[in-house]
């Protein structure tokens, strides 16, 4: 089948009359710069975030702890439905700086793995692995792995593929979808897609999964979260507000709020889900409230507050979801909050206590604190744990989680530079030869065997269980930048360019330190493609980070103590 020719995208002159061309040869786009003034490796921090503050419409603000201008203090939001104070401008990878070698390729890679259905492409595959004997199922296109593709798009200026994604994925919401014998919920997004092309009848099809395929048979939780996330980046992104008011995008929203926001047994805001049903999608005790799905679900219902109608049945859930914001950040904030402080608390609980006036309100037993998390725990610093739920509290870190609370304002700024704090003092840890840790620490020896039912791939320091994935460099990148903490970014990327592109952009690395990459890790994965281009222009253009990150409403700022639950 004959594919389109990409097309050119060329942007405006920046600020600093930095000039670059891109070139076509063989379908596939070349980057050649021109006149540029310096790359942005050659710049020290002082320099960059100089250059940043002669970005038009950016008002910038000193914290007082730091030397470094803060973008957390931006003002992006002029009313409570989160529309921006000011146009985020668009710019292509040539605009800025002249770009990294490792850009070129990347880009190179990223239009490879693109799919097509019917002469339009609608997505990337998740893994473009010549070398690997099994494809199982690295050749479809997934929800959640395509987002920082779309976004590498989006802020190159070609948003083509994002909304045909956007479009694509929405019809597939509307068939039946049934596992065994048992219908999900017709709100429910896919897993992954996979386009089949008839050479012969010259046709192309789609096969969905939404979950019936997946190892555990699990569904994901997270696809329509990230579908609403992405709905909203591409209306910021473009200034295009037409699809997401289009009829069959809006039901596709309440649909998807239909599932999340329906009353039920639970007595708390959070949203109850099975194990591996996100990015973490095997066994890995995280069942019950994970923080990765409360921060997704957070967002996605601001998001959606912005984008739905303020018709009947727009209203009704608008009113649904600023009652749920409300409940799940004072939830969230209070309860999955842990600093040195906090943790001290815990110490000292009481258990087995009564009536409203306990502390101890999900009764965690102090002797459940494990022993690594003394040593882990800096006096400066915080993160949210990765669970909450009655007599039990995971006090593992996980990164997507706390990187999602900061973008998304879960976080008060507080809280936002205190997760920043901990990544600082605890890097070798978090960070280590290749960022970022996708959760801290392993589960090791007895531990493992239970939790994961001796999972063979996820053994200690390795894929879901401590491994290093490549693809959360775009979001700490994103959190590095809102918080006004370039140099973090910049640092993790430094680590990224001295061995990604030389071992082939591994999907993860293994060891305590992300040293080697993957024992069972594809080469070529399509997202540490575009997580590194993603994280590559927001350093670049620092308005991109508007496309993906919220500032704190007024409504969203409740008084925390203790008469609040009491007063309800």
């Amino acid at each position: 089948m004959d594919r389109p020719k990409k097309q050119v995208v060329l942007r405006a002159v920046n600020s600093m009359s930095s000039l670059s061309t891109s070139v076509q040869e063989n379908g596939v786009k070349r980057i050649r710069a021109v006149n540029s003034l310096s790359s942005i490796a050659e710049l020290d921090d002082k320099d960059l975030l100089a250059l940043l503050a002669d970005q038009p419409r950016l008002n910038l603000e000193r914290k007082n702890s730091y030397d470094e201008k803060s973008f957390s203090e931006l003002s992006l939001y002029d009313s409570l439905d989160g529309r921006f104070g000011w146009e985020t401008p668009t710019f292509s990878i040539n605009d800025s700086f002249n770009p990294h070698p490792m850009v070129t390729q990347a880009w190179e890679a990223l239009f490879r793995s693109q799919v097509f259905f019917r002469g339009q492409p609608v997505g990337t595959i998740a893994a473009y692995d010549h070398a690997s004997e099994e494809v199982l199922n690295y050749d479809q296109v997934f929800v959640r792995d395509f987002v920082p593709s779309a976004l590498a798009f989006l802020m190159n200026g070609e948003p083509e593929i994002v909304k045909n994604f956007l479009l694509k994925t929405l019809q597939i919401q509307g068939h039946e979808k049934k596992i065994d014998r048992f219908k999900l919920g017709d709100g429910a997004m896919p897993a992954s897609f996979k386009v089949l092309h008839n050479p012969i009848k010259k046709t192309d099809s789609i096969i969905a999964d939404f979950g019936e395929s997946a190892i555990g048979r699990v569904a994901p939780v997270d696809s329509g979260f990230w579908w609403i996330i992405l709905l909203r980046a591409y209306t910021k992104s473009t200034g295009d507000h037409s699809l997401a008011e289009r009829p069959e995008c809006q039901k596709g929203m309440r649909l998807i709020l239909s599932l999340c926001l329906s009353e039920g047994f639970d007595t708390f805001p959070t949203l109850l889900c099975a194990d591996g049903c996100s990015m973490i999608d095997r066994r890995m005790g995280v069942y019950g409230y994970p923080i990765e799905i409360q921060a997704l679900f957070f967002m996605a219902l601001r998001s959606a507050h912005s984008m739905l109608k303020q018709d009947t049945e727009g209203k009704e859930f608008m009113d649904k979801i600023v009652k749920r914001l409300n409940a799940m950040s004072f939830h969230m904030r209070s309860y999955f909050w842990l600093d040195f402080q906090q943790l001290n608390d815990i110490y000292r609980y009481k258990t087995e206590e009564y009536s409203h006036t306990a502390v101890n309100k999900f009764n965690v037993i102090p002797d459940s604190i494990p022993d690594w998390l003394f040593d882990f725990m800096p006096l400066q610093g915080g993160y949210f744990v990765g669970n909450v739920s009655p007599a039990r509290m995971d006090f593992r870190w996980f990164a997507l989680g706390n990187c999602i609370a900061i973008l998304s304002s879960l976080a008060t700024p507080e809280q936002s530079m205190a997760i920043m704090d901990l990544i600082e003092a605890r890097w070798d840890e978090l960070v280590g030869e290749m960022p970022l840790k996708i959760c801290y620490p392993a589960l090791e020896s007895h531990a493992w065997r239970i939790v994961t039912g001796c999972d063979p791939k996820n053994t200690r320091w390795s894929y879901h269980n401590g491994g290093s994935w490549p693809v959360l460099l775009w979001l700490l990148t994103a959190a590095s930048i809102k918080t006004g903490r370039p140099q973090i970014a910049r640092r993790a990327i430094d680590l990224a360019e001295a061995r990604l592109l030389k071992d082939g952009w591994p999907e993860y690395y293994d060891g305590k330190s992300g040293r080697f990459i993957g024992k069972q890790a594809r080469k070529f994965q399509t997202w540490s493609i575009a997580g590194y281009l993603v994280a590559k222009m927001m350093m670049e253009d620092p308005t991109h980070v508007g496309m993906i990150s919220m500032e704190e409403e007024k409504h969203m700022k409740p008084v925390l103590n203790r008469s609040f639950s009491w007063s309800i």
